[in-house]
């Protein structure tokens, strides 16, 4: 059995864990895990994940730093964030329409992901990297590393992995934990410049210090290939369990494979189930191919378990479920 990542398939990390299973006389290439498709996200006031698989991106949008603007705009930010929260997409739209041609970076980044995500307007991505593009050259870490993520993925511009690096490094160098991640992303599959996984390793740690679910994940996977850093089992289940308590549905499966193979810990086919289980209820269709095939290897009452062990934890919001 063993564990290798696969990174010709896209800016993300394709945690590709297989194992070989003896049932019988048949093998199974089992457990393989690819990432899944997220729409563009807007969440403010909190950290947020930042991963994309090729041709998609995951944008985000976190709390906007009102320093340094006028009380008018913080106050219209403030109610454009309310607004949002609600749901009212349309309301806040119209007031951050007025604060991005008045010129507000933040204002501009967040109209950016409105049009990406077609909230309160028709899904635009050429409206989208306009206003992303706006927002970048004042500075804002957010339309930078959107726009970043845009050219990586060529999404309405031709693919540029030079530009996707300028733009990801100006916005990491502010912290901006999603562009660290996708940063990391880059390094470790050589896209755009020399593939350097002590490189990624820096940045993946950067964000998943930050909270960064996607770079957590990512952590894990090069702990527990060896990848940049001496293999650690332990060292990868820590980060797999931290990205998977946020719902991040390659950590989950990435869980379940250890758990179907017993590295870090004893072997238990219903944890791995389980693990399995809430992946593929995220979306990742490998999750739910690696359930199928760790139901074989189950009896009844172990399924049933795993099944309802899976029910508490989604009750619990995916905490303390490991």
């Amino acid at each position: 059995m063993g564990i290798f990542l696969d990174s010709t398939n896209g800016l993300v990390w394709s945690v590709m864990m297989t194992v070989a299973i003896v049932v019988g006389q048949q093998d199974l290439n089992a457990f393989r895990d690819r990432p899944y498709l997220p729409k563009h996200e807007a969440k403010l006031g909190s950290r947020t994940p930042g991963r994309y698989p090729m041709k998609r991106l995951l944008i985000t949008v976190m709390t906007f730093l009102l320093i340094g603007i006028g009380a008018t705009w913080a106050d219209l930010l403030e109610d454009a964030t309310a607004a949002y929260r609600r749901g009212d997409y349309r309301n806040a739209l119209k007031i951050i329409r007025r604060l991005a041609e008045q010129g507000n970076a933040p204002g501009q980044a967040y109209l950016g992901v409105m049009y990406a995500n077609g909230q309160g307007v028709t899904q635009n991505y050429t409206e989208a990297l306009n206003w992303y593009r706006r927002a970048a050259m004042q500075g804002n870490a957010i339309a930078q590393s959107n726009l970043g993520a845009m050219y990586a993925n060529g999404q309405i511009v031709a693919q540029d992995y030079a530009e996707a690096l300028k733009w990801y490094r100006r916005a990491a160098m502010q912290e901006n934990a999603a562009a660290q991640s996708n940063l990391g992303v880059m390094y470790a599959n050589g896209q755009g410049v020399a593939q350097d996984y002590a490189e990624a390793l820096k940045w993946y740690r950067l964000a998943a210090m930050q909270g960064n679910a996607a770079a957590q994940s990512n952590l894990g996977v090069m702990y527990a290939n060896g990848q940049g850093v001496a293999q650690d089992y332990a060292e990868a289940l820590k980060w797999f369990r931290l990205a998977a308590a946020q719902g991040d549905a390659s950590a989950q499966n990435s869980l379940g494979f250890m758990y179907a193979n017993g590295l870090g810990m004893a072997q238990d086919y219903v944890r791995a189930y389980m693990w399995f289980n809430l992946g593929a209820e995220s979306g990742l269709t490998n999750a739910l191919a690696s359930r199928d095939l760790a139901l074989i290897l189950m009896s009844p009452q172990q399924v049933a378990l795993a099944k309802q062990m899976a029910n508490d934890c989604r009750r619990r919001n995916l905490k303390g479920c490991d």
